[in-house]
């Protein structure tokens, strides 16, 4: 097999990258791309193929905090309470406080306003503080 088709070992560049005891998030990123790839991994989580890897290999300058929420959403199903909706995983937590305001429904009025003040898991109130 030449080297350009030759699969890159996601598991070990983050073990190589964070250490012996890579946090789990990254651990469970890196298994994803080395099951599937990474640009599904990096679709899936809403992010960018070099941000996926930039993550892994412990080199990205971003926040790496919402990174990890988007991964323990999408990958690890990990889930918040959420005031309206009950229940929903960080990444979908996320992806409500990304929409703008849009009087379409009720339900999206509400968690719009619920995203604004007083959530504990939004990210938004960090931003205006």
């Amino acid at each position: 097999m030449s080297a350009a088709f030759q699969r890159i070992d996601f598991v070990a560049r983050a073990y190589e990258a964070w250490g012996d005891d890579p946090p789990e998030f990254i651990l469970e990123l890196a298994v994803a791309c080395r099951d599937a790839s990474q640009t599904a991994v990096a679709k899936r989580i809403g992010y960018s193929s070099s941000v996926v890897s930039q993550a892994i290999s412990r080199t990205y300058r971003g926040d790496m905090n919402l990174v990890e929420e988007r991964v323990r959403g999408a990958l690890m199903q990990e889930t918040v309470r959420c005031p309206v909706l009950v229940e929903v995983t960080r990444d979908e937590c996320h992806n409500w406080q990304k929409k703008p305001f849009a009087s379409t429904s009720g339900l999206r009025v509400k968690l719009y306003r619920a995203c604004r003040s007083g959530c504990p898991h939004s990210r938004l109130q960090q931003e205006y503080d």
